[in-house]
């Protein structure tokens, strides 16, 4: 079933140094951006250089790409300029992007100089649709929902191509199917419409894509990590400032840093409004 889009969309998929989307670097990028007025898509990939960051023999085995490969490359921030053109305010999409692709970009994009920022943009994780209808990997995905084995898998490019092959079998094997968990049945929640599927791969509960952070039942906003789980971010943060700096130096993403900024700017302004 061929992608209905209101809007622009890009998937995209990295390889990386290794899997600490903080001390890791990209070292292959590749995106799609597939346009709603009908356009040919336009695609971008490369591999870059990762600086002093090596390649761990771990990711090596997995996505082949070697130090000696990416030696010569560009860095990262020689591309950051044409990437954050290439995305401009297109959705975004990716097979485990919430988890990884994506804050991994965003702290990339930052330590060049620039915010990606997921304000108003529409977010589709392609392995949570999968995950959730049937628990698999991306080269199942595709032999089930294509009929055909996934060549190259692990290459960038070849992982995006994938993704929205796999997306696109979806859409038809999942058309009209209901979703029963846990004794509440959703309605053929797969449509092809890109707003339902961002509301359904969304965890709406979390404040950032890491998921340090999330909305606790009365809507505020609470650590959903360490000594403070489950405690007021913004009041927290300025109650105990050890422990706000030590978010700000220590390895949580650029979004973490600074929601828990904006939380404790807003708590001691909401203190000065209201003294009592």
């Amino acid at each position: 079933m061929k992608l209905h889009l209101d809007r622009d969309i890009v998937f995209f998929d990295l390889e990386s140094t290794g899997l600490n989307i903080i001390k890791d670097r990209i070292i292959q990028y590749a995106f799609i951006k597939k346009f709603a007025d009908g356009r040919p898509d336009e695609k971008k990939t490369d591999l870059v250089n990762p600086g002093a960051v090596l390649i761990s023999e771990e990711s090596q085995a997995v996505h082949g790409i070697t130090n000696d490969m990416v030696a010569r490359k560009p860095q990262f921030a020689e591309r950051a300029d044409e990437i954050m053109d290439f995305i401009g305010d297109a959705d975004i999409a990716g097979y485990n992007s919430n988890r990884f692709d994506i804050p991994m970009l965003m702290e990339e994009l930052a330590r060049a100089g620039h915010e990606l920022s997921l304000d108003g943009r529409r977010v589709i994780d392609v392995q949570t649709i999968f995950h959730k209808m049937e628990p698999r990997t991306l080269e199942a995905a595709h032999r089930k929902f294509t009929g055909r084995p996934m060549e190259n898998a692990h290459d960038a490019l070849a992982d995006v191509e994938a993704t929205i092959a796999v997306l696109e079998g979806q859409l038809d094997a999942y058309d009209g199917v209901d979703l029963e968990h846990g004794g509440k049945v959703t309605p053929a929640p797969i449509k092809n419409d890109m707003a339902a599927l961002h509301d359904f791969t969304h965890d709406h509960g979390a404040l950032d894509i890491t998921r340090r952070l999330k909305y606790d039942p009365n809507g505020t906003v609470v650590f959903n990590f360490g000594k403070y789980i489950g405690r007021p971010v913004g009041r927290i943060a300025h109650e105990d400032p050890n422990y706000f700096h030590w978010i700000q130096n220590k390895e949580f993403s650029i979004q973490v840093k600074k929601l828990v900024k904006q939380l404790r700017d807003e708590h001691v302004a909401s203190l000065k409004a209201d003294p009592q």
